[in-house]
């Protein structure tokens, strides 16, 4: 018989990609919802199981972890992920679930300025307490930037506008790291306990960023660097929510920092196959990113 393991966050970014490549993986998957949609429906008929379950309800979580082997946290940068890890842990210890994969981020720290990368640090550090067998991913900046509205416009008239400064990291595709997340659902024994970082294959500054999206592209592209104040105005102008403002405000800060950088083939050495690079993910999303 196959491995259970339970997926929260089933219809999201990374969620939706561990599905499919734990469906691949000959894995039963339990897609955790908060409710019943087009994309749960969609999930549905890859093979998955749907299930709603609440982070704020640690009886539907239990549930919802009836019976499962291993199991994917993940949470939105959103305001109650302190309380969701305590829930989400507690109802794995009862269900007796063997591995918990969270989802971490790479500038998780108690000294930013990010109340979400303060949180999140946290949240690992609660996983710990519980004594639930935990591995914690700690992913850099996702290359799906790209294509957020907060990026996409500036990029499809030839403008890679951040507050990055100097600072480098190693940009990595969502899909990349669903097949971290299978593996791992899949045999996560001789990773218990650590701290995984993923990444994509190639360390850069996003002067280089905009080299490589050029190259892939056929058009030139040009870095923007602004100041993080001018950027915080930006993206609230535009409607994100204030935590995720403000969220993004101190990861730039940490980015500026070094906080990020680094790079590592942890994909490849879990899954057999290395990332994506940024000029192949700007050629997959062409359409995209060269729409006007």
């Amino acid at each position: 018989m196959s491995k259970k393991v339970l997926i929260s966050g089933a219809t999201g970014d990374t969620g939706s990609a561990a599905v499919r490549e734990s469906i691949a993986l000959g894995l039963q998957v339990r897609a955790m919802v908060r409710s019943i949609d087009e994309r749960a429906t969609a999930l549905q008929a890859l093979g998955a199981q749907i299930v709603a379950g609440d982070f704020n309800n640690v009886n539907s979580l239990r549930d919802a972890m009836q019976g499962v082997d291993a199991a994917y946290f993940v949470y939105p940068v959103a305001p109650g992920l302190i309380a969701a890890t305590v829930n989400f842990a507690q109802a794995a210890k009862e269900a007796g679930v063997k591995a918990v994969i969270n989802l971490s981020q790479r500038s998780a720290n108690r000294e930013s300025t990010s109340d979400s990368c303060r949180d999140t640090y946290i949240s690992e550090q609660v996983f710990n307490w519980s004594g639930v067998p935990v591995i914690h991913l700690r992913p850099t900046f996702f290359l799906e930037w790209l294509l957020y509205p907060w990026q996409l416009p500036y990029l499809q008239h030839g403008i890679l506008r951040l507050p990055a400064g100097k600072g480098r990291h190693s940009p990595i595709a969502v899909a990349d790291q669903g097949r971290a997340i299978a593996a791992l659902l899949k045999n996560p024994d001789d990773h218990i306990g650590k701290t995984i970082p993923l990444s994509g294959p190639v360390e850069m500054d996003h002067e280089q960023m905009a080299v490589e999206l050029s190259e892939a592209l056929g058009r030139k592209i040009v870095f923007q660097d602004i100041a993080i104040a001018e950027y915080v105005t930006s993206i609230t102008d535009m409607g994100l929510p204030p935590y995720v403002v403000q969220h993004f405000g101190g990861a730039m800060l940490d980015y500026q920092h070094g906080h990020m950088s680094g790079a590592d083939n942890n994909v490849e050495l879990l899954t057999g196959r290395r990332s994506m690079s940024v000029g192949e993910f700007a050629r997959l999303h062409a359409d995209q990113l060269n729409a006007t």
